[in-house]
């Protein structure tokens, strides 16, 4: 008998296997369960990194390699569970709906957001939503729990290109056709479950009896597909209903369908054929529209609400739609005066320190809340006040003569990560606040069955920025964006509803734009490094989607959104 030997990371040994075993074999004596770490509750092997790369526990092990096996506890393995409970939601709307297709159209707090669409195109060339009614939902719920019950096998097949695109198209699903056809490659991975076939751009579980834990809840059109908490693998994520969230992905998705782009295959298709600068100008467009809408809405209140707060997660673009809001504020007559929130900082030693016992800058508490409010309210009685100036160097607040007045026509703007908290105004009279919340929120997909989540753009507009401004490499981006995401569930999603209005700033063309800069950053990132697994999930992400040349990078304008990140910003 033939042997290969491999190093475990989970038990830190060396072992020797038949050559040839898979890993789901090795896991079933070796390693069955992985401890979370915060908790302590033991979770199913579901996925393993082998030398740093995400693999199914069916991947055969014929050399050396490093391997260790994940959880739902690990970002990976949670992404592999939600793949796969996707296919089995797949396999039950068409065992039950044989003549609809189903959408999972974008990321909720809660979950995925999804819908079942007609398969023949209306007048608008719009496939019609077919809406579900609550036994509806509740049947297609049990026919998931029978599949999952079955514990039926995922089976990944290569197949030619040729052979794939006509199977998806001949299964009504021409975006995922569509993408294929756009990216030129000869053979594809094609998974199935029982009759159903469908491609997914990661590995699956090895049979559905791994996924007992999911629901279902009608949510708007459709319904949202809710799966484990992270850290809590026995039950589901609370369904939050944030209408004006939903409202605002559903406006992106109507966007893309006036510019024509349905998901990414037909993206590709416009760029490859010559219409990006086009699509950008439209893109462009789309935007000012909605930024001179929310100028409007402000004008609308000036006479009450004299303050503008705006909020919105890591590199959503708070900087320049502060200021492009501004410009659309004077057009309308109206005169912006600017305060930065973080001027407002109390004396280092006086911060808050986390579990850790590190000082928490990102606190509410961090923050003078005393001074702010009421200098506020002094600014809205007709006074003069002296703003701070913190000096982030010594960590301290200092008063250099900086008076500021509200004259008949001006507007206080202030952006910071607390703006939509009621807390960090809570001694001004709410009513005379306008917030706005500014994201990245895409609800553009790569195919019909597979959503492009938006914490990854704004992972790639964070590093194409960090790494041209910061001197940050794109390794540390990675590490810290953890940390990063874990600020904000904390002190800006919470708060998101709180809004008055809502900008998002993710643009049709942004995905391509952001290839041509973040795929040789991410190549950089050797395979011994810890952020090595993220990177090459980005770069296959980024696989899928056919980047801008220099020539339509150069029509982007310089007020643009992206300018933040990828620089000649002119704001």
């Amino acid at each position: 008998m033939e042997e290969t030997r491999f190093f475990c990371e989970n038990d830190r040994n060396f072992h020797r296997v038949e050559t040839g075993s898979s890993l789901l074999d090795i896991s079933g004596s070796l390693c069955r369960t992985v401890t979370d770490e915060k908790t302590g509750i033991k979770l199913p092997v579901i996925a393993a990194l082998v030398d740093h790369q995400l693999k199914e526990l069916e991947f055969p092990v014929v050399m050396p390699h490093k391997v260790e096996f994940i959880g739902y506890n690990h970002p990976d393995g949670r992404r592999t569970y939600v793949r796969s409970l996707c296919f089995v939601l797949q396999h039950a709307v068409r065992d039950l709906y044989p003549d609809k297709t189903l959408t999972i159209e974008y990321s909720l707090p809660s979950g995925l957001y999804c819908e079942l669409r007609e398969q023949t195109e209306n007048e608008d060339g719009v496939l019609p939503v077919h809406y579900l009614t609550d036994e509806e939902i509740d049947r297609i719920k049990g026919r998931m729990q029978e599949i999952i019950a079955a514990d039926l096998h995922f089976h990944k097949v290569k197949m030619t290109a040729d052979e794939a695109r006509k199977l998806f198209s001949e299964n009504s699903q021409p975006d995922k056709a569509a993408l294929l056809d756009s990216l030129g490659k000869f053979n594809y991975s094609v998974y199935f479950l029982g009759g159903d076939a469908d491609t997914f751009y990661g590995p699956l579980v090895p049979s559905t009896g791994y996924l007992k834990i999911f629901d279902l809840a009608g949510f708007n059109n459709g319904f949202c597909l809710q799966f484990p908490e992270e850290g809590a693998i026995n039950r589901v994520t609370p369904l939050k209903r944030q209408s004006k969230l939903a409202a605002t992905l559903q406006e992106y998705a109507i966007w893309c369908e006036i510019t024509g782009v349905k998901g990414v295959g037909t993206l590709n298709k416009v760029i490859s054929e010559g219409g990006a600068i086009h699509l950008i100008n439209i893109a462009e467009a789309l935007h000012e529209r909605k930024y001179a809408d929310i100028a409007d809405r402000i004008y609308e209140r000036r006479d009450k609400s004299r303050i503008v707060l705006i909020a919105g997660p890591s590199s959503s673009g708070k900087t320049s739609s502060s200021k492009r809001l501004a410009i659309q504020c004077k057009v309308l007559g109206m005169n912006p005066k600017v305060i930065e929130l973080d001027n407002y900082f109390v004396d280092r030693e006086l911060t808050p320190k986390d579990e850790n016992g590190e000082y928490d800058f990102e606190s509410l508490h961090a923050m003078d809340l005393e001074l702010l409010n009421s200098q506020l309210n002094d600014l809205l009685s007709g006074k003069s006040v002296e703003v701070p100036y913190f000096n982030f160097k010594e960590g301290r607040r200092e008063f250099r003569g900086n008076m500021l007045h509200l004259d008949e026509n001006d507007i206080l703007i202030m952006e910071g990560i607390h703006a939509l908290n009621p807390e960090m105004t809570s001694a001004v009279d709410n009513s005379r606040i306008f917030r706005v919340y500014a994201s990245a929120l895409t609800s553009l997909s790569l195919d019909e069955n597979n959503n492009i989540s938006t914490s990854d753009n704004r992972l790639l507009r964070r590093m194409v920025r960090d790494n041209r401004v910061r001197g940050v490499t794109p390794e540390e981006t990675i590490m810290r964006w953890h940390s990063v995401r874990r600020g904000e569930n904390r002190n800006i999603f919470p708060f998101q509803e709180n809004a008055d209005a809502a900008f998002n700033s993710a643009l049709i063309f942004e995905l391509p734009l952001l290839k041509y800069y973040a795929e040789p950053l991410l190549r950089r990132i050797a395979p011994n490094s810890p952020a090595f697994t993220e990177a090459i999930r980005l770069l296959k992400f980024l696989d899928y989607i056919v980047a801008l040349s220099p020539a339509e990078i150069a029509a982007i304008p310089p007020t643009s959104v992206m300018r933040e990140f990828i620089g000649g910003q002119m704001l």
